[in-house]
């Protein structure tokens, strides 16, 4: 089917490779054209190293691309789509504003989604004429790797938008679980709390970032420690989504002053070259702060 994926940043390009490697046709759109080729770019990237991993075929790399154009564009990427995932920046008015903006431009049957982490997608169906079609498909990151997305139902996603992105999430070969639309859904809250108390591990000298991140790999399983894990999803991020956890749900969501800190300080994560780890060319090379030197 058609699909338009809004914003060409590391969620919304891994959205739209993801998409188009089970066949599907995607519009990438953003703000600006330099965006949207460093979204190609990305996609580019993700797919050569596929290759080179024998993961996947030459062939099957150019059909992809093949299968994704970009634009600027809004109405343009939208208009025939049977599909629209939004992955802007997590800011309400912002989503509300691209949802009824899609809305203006597609047909009712067309189905809108947030991959929001955290935000209420029942106010964000709120913006809509037709709030039935609105669902959360929360993605993790990086989308070409990561397996599980989180079906977020809002309170108004009727049957028909329910089934739709079940058989979507299925048809591009991820695990879906289905969650109602509260605070922090299911994943976000859960790993959030984590990924805080782990700070605070930090902040008290209980261990060092690497020891703690290993502690949950080969202890508990987890593929990526939780302070690694906050330095790929951007510290500014978890932040912002400890700030409205503990709005909504209290004060155990209350940031730790070291995250303040550092997100003041610039310092927020993978993206920035340092965040509780210190990176180089996209690689760990050491601790932050300090546990400082190498690993």
């Amino acid at each position: 089917m058609q699909i338009a994926v809004l914003g060409a940043g590391s969620m919304g390009h891994g959205i739209a490779q993801v998409s188009a490697m089970a066949g599907h046709d995607i519009v990438l759109r953003d703000i600006e054209a330099e965006f949207v080729e460093d979204g190609l770019e990305g996609i580019r990237a993700n797919l050569q190293g596929g290759v080179d991993r024998d993961k996947i075929s030459e062939d099957e790399m150019e059909a992809t691309l093949e299968r994704i154009e970009g634009t600027t564009d809004l109405a343009g990427a939208v208009e025939d789509a049977e599909l629209v995932v939004e992955a802007v920046p997590e800011d309400m008015d912002l989503k509300q504003e691209v949802f009824a903006d899609v809305e203006a431009a597609t047909d009712e049957d067309t189905v809108i989604a947030s991959n929001t982490s955290s935000l209420s997608v029942t106010e964000m169906a709120s913006a809509l004429e037709h709030p039935e079609r609105a669902v959360g498909l929360h993605f993790f990151n990086p989308p070409h790797i990561m397996d599980l997305v989180e079906i977020v139902i809002a309170e108004q996603t009727d049957d028909r938008t329910e089934e739709f992105a079940v058989d979507y999430v299925r048809g591009i070969e991820k695990e879906d679980v289905v969650v109602r639309d509260t605070a922090g859904f299911a994943t976000s809250r859960l790993g959030l709390a984590l990924g805080l108390e782990a700070i605070r591990m930090v902040e008290q000298g209980v261990a060092s970032p690497a020891d703690i991140d290993e502690g949950m790999e080969i202890g508990y399983g987890h593929p990526m420690g939780p302070l690694e894990l906050t330095d790929h999803v951007g510290l500014d991020v978890r932040l912002h989504i400890a700030e409205h956890l503990r709005e909504e749900l209290g004060e155990r969501f209350k940031p730790p002053q070291s995250l303040r800190r550092k997100v003041r300080a610039g310092n927020l994560g993978k993206k920035t070259g340092e965040g509780y780890y210190v990176w180089e060319d996209g690689e760990r090379v050491g601790m932050s702060g300090e546990w400082g030197g190498d690993e």
